[in-house]
């Protein structure tokens, strides 16, 4: 394993759906990001070394499954989630193991991985073919918390934020993010809106906090016109 090094740019405002998505990483203060290097997240690669410096810090490593456990051991010392970029879909299955390894610990880990071109048009004959998979997320379903991906820059920012904020709620485990490689690539032709950040924290604890039961009952208690609303949203 080594430390990629950077050279830093002047550049501050994100050009690129890359740009934006390695500047919420660095916003959700994720110290380090294991990978092998992919063509898959190339434009995320290029901008976490020249839009965000090296921040949150690149590990390279010789093997995906070396990559995961990385991170494994990264939590059980800290109890923070680290992130881990895959190459599409044979980087994923490479690291399956340290993933399944991961969700049987119950530790927290961001896995980021990319796709595509989704768009079948913007692929280059034969590679990009076959590192594409139309339900990529399934090679891993029954061993992380939850997945997405996104099909938007801004979504893309989102669901890193829930990602995040689902990796570290008990019970705590491994979470992916597939990324069209195509939505790495894009020009930012207009600011986007502004992530909020702070919904990264997870709750205090997997049960209900006494203060705020009480806190809420009190609440209760005191309304005039109570009224409680219950749904399940899958």
């Amino acid at each position: 394993m080594s430390v990629i090094m950077s050279h830093k740019s002047n550049n501050d405002v994100p050009c690129w759906g890359s740009d934006a998505i390695a500047k919420t990483l660095q916003g959700l203060e994720l110290n380090y990001i294991a990978l092998n290097p992919g063509a898959s997240y190339r434009g995320l690669h290029d901008s976490l070394v020249n839009f965000t410096h090296n921040d949150p810090r690149l590990l390279l490593c010789v093997h995906e499954e070396a990559a995961v456990a990385i991170a494994h051991g990264y939590a059980k010392v800290t109890g923070r989630a680290m992130g881990v970029a895959l190459h599409s879909n044979v980087g994923l299955m490479h690291g399956s193991m340290g993933i399944y390894n991961a969700w049987c610990d119950r530790v927290p880990m961001v896995v980021l991985g990319a796709t595509g071109p989704v768009d079948a048009t913007q692929r280059r004959s034969w590679i990009d073919w076959i590192h594409t998979s139309q339900d990529q997320g399934s090679l891993i379903r029954d061993f992380v918390k939850w997945d997405d991906q996104p099909g938007g820059v801004t979504a893309t920012l989102h669901a890193l934020v829930e990602g995040v904020s689902r990796a570290g709620t008990a019970p705590r485990g491994p979470v992916y993010i597939n990324i069209d490689a195509a939505l790495q690539e894009k020009a930012l032709d207009a600011p986007l809106p502004e992530i909020d950040i702070s919904r990264r924290g997870a709750p205090r604890t997997g049960a209900p906090v006494p203060d705020l039961v009480n806190e809420a009952a009190m609440l209760l208690s005191g309304a005039k016109n109570r009224r409680s609303y219950g749904a399940h949203v899958a």
